[in-house]
């Protein structure tokens, strides 16, 4: 049986960096839209765009053909090239430190391995709808998280 294809747009944003912070996600499939978003009082921008792809990616019900919008090369590239080197290297930089943002790393990594995807980087505030929905869900994140 063919998995189901849904594409997801995730953003992150934080009001300082550390600071509060938000994640947002839309997820589209066929006729069906979901928006999602979530933040922290103390985080930095790194962690909620790595959130919003783990928290995206788990909401999925059944293992499904994604096609994963975000605007972070840290995020795509992390995953697609860093990641193997990584964890080659003990979870160490080629430059023989910790990796950053390890225990969120993993959680990705563990988010992706259900399903088949695909990494589009898109430019932010570009007038990609999608992109654009996902931050202003990642904005409200934040604004809830510093207002808790």
């Amino acid at each position: 049986m063919a998995k189901p294809e849904i594409s997801i747009w995730t953003d992150g944003a934080c009001s300082g960096n550390p600071g509060p912070g938000g994640w947002g996600a839309l997820l589209i499939a066929g006729s069906k839209r979901k928006e999602m978003h979530g933040g922290e009082p103390d985080t930095t921008n790194n962690r909620m765009e790595l959130m919003a792809a783990i928290e995206a990616l788990n909401a999925l019900k059944k293992p499904s053909q994604v096609t994963l919008h975000t605007d972070s090369t840290y995020v795509k590239d992390g995953l697609t090239k860093w990641i193997h080197g990584w964890k080659r290297n003990g979870w160490k930089t080629s430059a023989k430190k910790p990796v950053k943002n390890k225990d969120l790393w993993q959680a990705l990594e563990a988010a992706c391995a259900r399903h088949d995807i695909k990494w589009v980087w898109v430019k932010g505030h570009a007038g990609d709808e999608g992109n654009e929905k996902a931050d202003e869900l990642a904005r409200l994140g934040a604004e809830q998280a510093r207002d808790a």
